[in-house]
């Protein structure tokens, strides 16, 4: 897909970031790394990668304004225009040496994500999306959730919290509901790539609750522009204002949802 100047922005941004990131991957073992809290690191590569970002992004767009992970939210001359910005989505699996971790930028517009990119350095694979110009894997591939439409078929993801966070109780509860009505569940670890891979057809729905802004900002669109059906955890909740979102195909939503809202 030809994207526009801001998308491409986006996407030169997100790989320059990766490349920096890929290089301390290598390195994973000598990473300089101090605990934010139980189960939520940050590492020097975290901070470099959202240097090389702002410096990026902000270079191209100064007067938008920003929100990221590290360094939080600086508002900006127009005040219409923000970027969302996750450098690192799914840290403790890069401190761990697996390969599942990701670039998220979101582009706002008056309250509207309307450009998003997941980017997967270490297996370089590029999702990104414009709001009403579809969902797009590197290229040319142009993305779209599944098919599926029976439950016992359906591979579902979501995040498993860690004790101290006070969803765990739901979590449990959740997996203990849908585990026996499903193929599967997979707890992967990166908010971003769940929601690109259900939007690439590889997950059939997803669900979490209480993330953050900048892990899910460019996934939701992406979704979204893929075909999917995407709402709060709640029924009536605003999955941007909460965290707490659960997603699928159009055929899916429905019992995925009357499931996960039992609770």
């Amino acid at each position: 897909m030809q994207g526009t100047a801001n998308l491409n922005i986006m996407m030169k941004a997100a790989r320059k970031a990766g490349r920096a990131l890929v290089k301390d991957f290598r390195e994973v073992e000598n990473l300089q790394v101090s605990m934010k809290g139980a189960g939520d690191f940050v590492s020097r590569a975290d901070t470099t990668a959202e240097g090389i970002l702002r410096e990026e992004l902000m270079g191209a767009r100064p007067t938008y304004g920003w929100l990221a992970e590290e360094s939080g939210e600086t508002e900006g001359e127009d005040p219409t225009r923000r970027w969302i910005v996750d450098p690192l989505d799914g840290t403790t699996n890069f401190l761990h040496g697996l390969p599942h971790w990701a670039v998220s930028i979101a582009l706002e517009h008056k309250g509207q994500i309307v450009s998003g990119v997941v980017y997967d350095p270490a297996k370089d694979e590029m999702f990104y999306a414009e709001k009403g110009s579809g969902a797009w894997l590197n290229d040319s591939k142009r993305l779209r959730v599944s098919g599926r439409s029976r439950m016992i078929e359906a591979v579902f993801a979501t995040g498993v919290p860690f004790a101290a966070k006070r969803t765990l109780p739901a979590t449990l509860k959740d997996l203990a509901r849908l585990m026996p009505e499903c193929a599967g569940v997979r707890r992967f670890g990166s908010a971003a790539l769940d929601l690109a891979y259900v939007a690439a057809g590889r997950y059939d729905g997803y669900w979490e609750r209480e993330l953050n802004l900048w892990d899910i900002a460019a996934g939701v669109l992406i979704v979204r522009e893929a075909g999917g059906l995407l709402e709060g955890v709640r029924d009536g909740q605003n999955p941007m204002e909460s965290g707490s979102l659960l997603c699928a195909n159009g055929q899916l939503f429905d019992p995925l949802a009357k499931l996960i809202r039992a609770a």
